[in-house]
């Protein structure tokens, strides 16, 4: 038997497949383009938004990973509603037919919509998602959990909050560079929940061993709640940089914020509103579950996003 991962080439795909490859697992791997991740076997080239994954590469495979998706806030709805939810569902469904005994969906908290409070939110607190990513996902998520209560095909929906390790993505990089240029460090205010990358691999790794049935959906965190300046602080002292530094003014990180959405082509006030505002997850439901246990903290990661940075890819 065998697993097979889709997203292999993505962030999350690299380090889930090559523990695979690790711990000498039989894989089958898929990517829009076909490349290689990191020093594994070649995968196989499949665009989700206009096919889906043979019935033939599905043959013999015990666990689906289905992690590609697409989250670029510059795509066009069509592309989010195509790709992360009716290409999930014909791979469900596709899986189901070749006997695949669970199948993991990567979700996300934005799947949850807009926070009310400030408070850490269960699974089933959930608002209408504001945005083309949120609303894909979530789509995705009411129709799994409709179609497959009933399925003897295990399927896991995971939301990870924002997932750090080396060379992080969103708001993570660019706190980095800002501490390695010494920008004073951001305001206090809001607080965000984040899971570690590794964390994350061993849950996915941990799934298919705890005899889930159903649909099971759960929020993953390492259970704590970092604010943009504690990030900050953590990656400023990863960079060997003595004491806090000194503390800019909100107008400036709105015009730095701003910036950055002007560079990325964004709505503004995005990049703000990501930095500093509250979102909290609670993972308990994950934890009494599975049995998975976060290690990772952010300040325990910050030295390993520091090193990687400083290596040429």
């Amino acid at each position: 038997m065998s697993v097979l991962v889709t997203g292999a080439t993505g962030y999350i795909g690299r380090a889930l497949t090559e523990r695979l490859h690790r711990d000498g697992e039989s894989t089958v791997l898929v990517s829009r383009r076909g490349a290689i991740p990191g020093r594994g076997k070649p995968s196989h080239a499949v665009d989700l938004a206009i096919g889906t994954v043979s019935d033939e590469l599905l043959r013999g495979v015990e666990t689906v990973y289905h992690l590609a998706g697409i989250a670029h806030r510059r795509a066009a709805e069509g592309q989010h509603a195509a790709v992360n939810c009716r290409a999930t569902l014909a791979l469900a469904e596709a899986a189901e037919r070749a006997g695949v005994q669970t199948f993991v969906f990567l979700s996300s908290v934005k799947a949850m919509g807009a926070a009310a409070t400030a408070m850490p939110r269960r699974e089933s607190e959930v608002a209408p998602p504001a945005d083309a990513y949120g609303r894909s996902k979530w789509e995705a998520e009411c129709a799994l959990r409709e179609r497959y209560a009933g399925s003897a095909m295990s399927v896991i929906i995971l939301r990870p909050a924002l997932v750090y390790g080396p060379r992080p993505k969103a708001n993570l990089k660019w706190l980095l560079r800002a501490a390695r240029f010494q920008l004073p460090a951001p305001p206090a205010g809001g607080a965000r929940s984040m899971v570690g990358l590794d964390d994350l691999v061993e849950l996915l790794l941990l799934l298919p061993r705890c005899g889930l049935s159903g649909v099971s959906t759960f929020n993953v965190t390492d259970g704590h709640a970092y604010s943009a300046r504690e990030s900050f602080l953590l990656l400023r002292a990863a960079l060997g940089k003595e004491g806090a530094g000194r503390t800019g003014p909100a107008w400036l990180w709105r015009l730095l914020a701003a910036l950055l959405d002007f560079l990325q082509r964004q709505p503004q006030g995005s990049s703000y509103d990501r930095l500093f505002a509250a979102e909290r997850y609670d993972n308990h439901a994950v934890l009494e579950a599975t049995g998975w246990r976060p290690r990772q903290t952010l300040a325990t990661v910050a030295p390993m996003m520091v090193a990687a940075e400083e290596q040429p890819l």
